[in-house]
């Protein structure tokens, strides 16, 4: 058990999870870093003072109350819930096959819903606590290759608004950021070798953007911001 405030971050890769673990971290948090393997998260943990590696299937609930359990038990209760897992599947409506979508909706939709549940009643015991979920300007639109995914993410974020709602007036600040761009990664490096730096996200400097999210006066909470490269065109 820390005397820290605890970090649950979900959704753990080498990007935005990773940069969301090191910058709470940075601000004093005790970090659980959750990803449903261990090949990120556990090395990131061991390079992190007071953060723990859980794996985790948001899609499972039972994973995820076992999960939750756990870093309760060592760690102490959730002060800040970062919800990062988004995966989907590209395709047209022709292209996908419906198990695409159904896997989708369970990891942007039904894992902030098992996730948030766990975390809810210790925040509101507290009259305390943060609910930050990246989203995805797939959240807004569909466009012809996002037949997957982009119903997902409108799932996620009409969600996060409900809990937004329903939370804010119980000391619980819940947003979203959109995500509007290509995300600094070795991969996408390697598939858009011809872009400059400005075109990308660097995940630093979006992980900026969600903690100073978490303190922001309560007088002026956001609920729904933006966070695309200068140059990117919207």
């Amino acid at each position: 058990m820390t005397t820290k405030k605890v970090c649950v971050v979900v959704g753990v890769g080498p990007g935005n999870g990773a940069a969301l673990g090191r910058r709470f971290a940075r601000e004093g948090y005790a970090v659980a870093l959750l990803a449903r393997t261990g090949e990120t998260n556990e090395a990131l943990a061991a390079s992190i003072p007071d953060a723990r590696a859980y794996r985790c299937d948001v899609t499972d609930a039972d994973s995820v109350t076992r999960t939750f359990d756990a870093i309760e038990r060592e760690m102490g209760p959730a002060h800040t819930l970062v919800y990062n897992a988004g995966s989907g599947t590209w395709g047209t409506v022709e292209d996908i096959d419906p198990a695409a979508l159904d896997g989708a909706f369970r990891v942007n939709a039904l894992g902030l819903l098992l996730a948030a549940k766990r975390v809810i009643p210790g925040m509101k015991a507290a009259a305390d606590g943060n609910i930050v979920v990246i989203g995805a300007t797939s959240s807004r639109r569909g466009v012809a290759r996002t037949a997957a995914f982009a119903p997902a993410k409108a799932a996620q974020k009409s969600l996060a608004e409900s809990m937004a709602r329903h939370l804010w007036p119980q000391g619980i600040h819940v947003c979203l950021i959109i995500v509007d761009g290509v995300v600094d990664l070795p991969r996408t490096r390697a598939m858009m070798k011809d872009k400059p730096d400005g075109f990308f996200i660097a995940p630093d400097e979006l992980a900026d953007t969600a903690f100073h999210l978490t303190v922001q006066p309560r007088s002026a909470w956001s609920f729904e911001v933006e966070a695309r490269p200068f140059k990117e065109g919207w």
